[in-house]
């Protein structure tokens, strides 16, 4: 099986994809709408293909990607049926097994935190993926949206703690960094559930805990509701000056049979060093040559009249110049795939 926990810094919020190597069917745990051009471009990397995206719950913190990534792949979106959404394909209940082809969950209702809160069981490997039910050395809050402490304290010790000690557990969230824990040291070590706690230990706790509300819970829990499709029903705006590919590392790029196809619209750059310059490349009409070691000196040579297509040997020097374009406002800017070897090949 292959995993990738992947992290929103603006929410704390982590995201897994779990996909299967032999059939590349995948399926996304809690994405956040900001990074569902993040999520997309990973997927395409690997080559995988999105068939389901699956909420632990209804968040008050971020808004779901799950109608955004619906729209762009046509995946199925499920979450728990007591979380009470719409737009939802599968709607899950205590005990159902899930997924994709080569990765079955198993769903766990874990409610306390929200009513609809789930965790999932990954047998195969060993995981729980427990939402906001059980953080790493905390729990989630238990004061709004249905929460119940004591609903909360029987889930975690129940349906987590009953797991064997050695399953790992992946939270929704994590404000300090830690990355994940196993069933066994929660059990030891959380301050609020563990230690040999019981119900009413963790209720006063949980009852003295006095939190500030959630800054975007107004905004986010109404969209997670329809999950995460806008008010307004409508896809987010894209840039639609060129047919842009955003890679994992967050690089914009444009093919070559695009740049042919639009080089009287552009402003070719390429960025290698002069004794590199030799024979004129093929199709391109006319380039403009500024060596990357020299663009932040000669930024202001650079026209902003058009859009700025960036060109290389190999497409890594090219894509660094994309940076010092933006740095100085150039908003319309792409990396040619691959550069010139690419373009050959092309």
């Amino acid at each position: 099986m292959l995993f990738r926990q992947l992290f929103d810094a603006s929410s704390s919020t982590y995201t897994y994809l779990l996909a299967d190597e032999a059939s590349h069917e995948a399926l996304l745990i809690d994405p956040v709408f900001e990074q569902a051009s993040r999520d997309l471009a990973l997927l395409d990397e690997l080559g995988l293909q999105l068939k389901l995206v699956v909420d632990t719950h209804a968040h008050a913190d971020h808004i779901t990607a799950a109608w955004l990534l619906k729209q762009k792949t046509g995946c199925k979106i499920a979450i728990s049926a007591s979380a009470g959404a719409e737009n939802v394909d599968l709607l899950l209940q205590d005990g159902q097994r899930f997924g994709v082809q080569g990765v079955e969950l198993e769903a766990r209702a874990t409610p306390g935190h929200t009513s609809g809160c789930t965790s999932f069981v990954l047998a195969q490997q060993q995981m729980v993926f427990t939402g906001d039910a059980l953080l790493i050395r905390g729990c989630g809050r238990s004061d709004f949206q249905q929460g119940d402490p004591a609903r909360l304290y029987h889930s975690i010790t129940e349906q987590i703690f009953s797991l064997p000690d050695g399953y790992a557990v992946y939270p929704a969230h994590d404000y300090n960094g830690r990355t994940r824990s196993s069933v066994e040291e929660e059990k030891r070590f959380n301050p609020r559930v563990g230690g040999g706690a019981n119900e009413r230990d963790f209720v006063e706790y949980m009852k003295a805990m006095q939190l500030p509300h959630p800054k975007k819970i107004d905004e986010a829990l109404p969209n997670n509701l329809r999950s995460g499709k806008p008010a307004n029903g409508k896809l987010p705006e894209e840039p639609d000056w060129a047919e842009l590919r955003v890679t994992f590392a967050g690089i914009p790029e444009v093919e070559p049979e695009w740049v042919l196809q639009h080089q009287a619209e552009l402003t070719v750059l390429d960025v290698r060093e002069a004794e590199e310059i030799g024979a004129p490349i093929v199709g391109l009409e006319r380039v403009t040559v500024i060596p990357l070691s020299e663009l932040r000196a000669r930024v202001g040579e650079v026209p902003k009249d058009k859009p700025v297509v960036t060109l290389c040997r190999s497409g890594k020097r090219s894509s660094m110049a994309i940076t010092i374009l933006k740095e100085v406002g150039h908003e319309k800017v792409a990396n040619i795939h691959g550069g010139i070897l690419h373009w050959l090949e092309r």
